[in-house]
């Protein structure tokens, strides 16, 4: 169970809500942050009226907190540590391959550089999820986004949540500048229609002679 408050960035709907629901259940009074103060506060509600405790940031807060590691760190070496979990993401294409490299960079530079300080670093690397995002992109292009990854599903944001929440416990406590993919197998590889095991038919793929 978290002993310390909770920030979490993007807080207001998708993973970072489902991320600020699993830290409150767990027990931790919750920041949550976003620029949709609107849906913000509804996140606080809900958070709320589950019996956890909640506190939306305010925009200049989050403006300030946003800015990455350096006002994080310094906070937390002054109160003898803390964790701190960035978000990447698996997905191709220029600009997620260029932000996904600078969070990792900077992720692995800060967990060396306070790993004897009390404070780790890590990354969570989601693959394809049902977000708000994709809810809206509709009923084919989730199942697109399904049939790419090895399990053949999108992911649930509880899921990285969970990583999150694990991430920050003292059950990771020996884990820092590390990279956690959350993508049903995406990151290891494309998985063909059937898979050949030893000892077992294959059947031909349809169309074939």
């Amino acid at each position: 169970m978290p002993t310390a408050p909770a920030l979490v960035a993007g807080a207001s709907r998708g993973i970072g809500a489902a991320t600020a629901e699993e830290f409150a259940a767990a027990g931790a009074r919750v920041v949550l942050a976003d620029r949709d103060t609107e849906a913000l506060t509804s996140a606080v509600r809900r958070i709320d009226a589950g019996g956890g405790d909640a506190v939306a940031a305010s925009p200049r807060t989050f403006a300030a907190r946003s800015s990455g590691t350096k006002f994080q760190i310094p906070a937390m070496l002054g109160t003898g540590g803390g964790t701190i979990v960035n978000m990447a993401s698996v997905m191709n294409g220029t600009a997620n391959v260029a932000g996904k490299a600078d969070i990792i960079g900077l992720t692995k530079v800060a967990a060396l550089d306070h790993a004897d300080q009390g404070i780790r670093v890590n990354v969570v690397a989601p693959g394809h999820f049902l977000t708000h995002h994709r809810e809206a992109a509709g009923p084919g292009a989730q199942r697109l986004a399904g049939l790419s990854t090895p399990m053949r599903r999108t992911g649930r944001p509880a899921e990285v949540a969970q990583t999150v929440l694990w991430l920050c416990s003292p059950a990771s406590s020996f884990i820092t500048g590390a990279v956690i993919p959350v993508d049903g197998g995406q990151s290891a590889g494309s998985k063909p229609p059937q898979m050949y095991r030893q000892g077992q038919p294959m059947a031909a793929p349809p169309g074939d002679i």
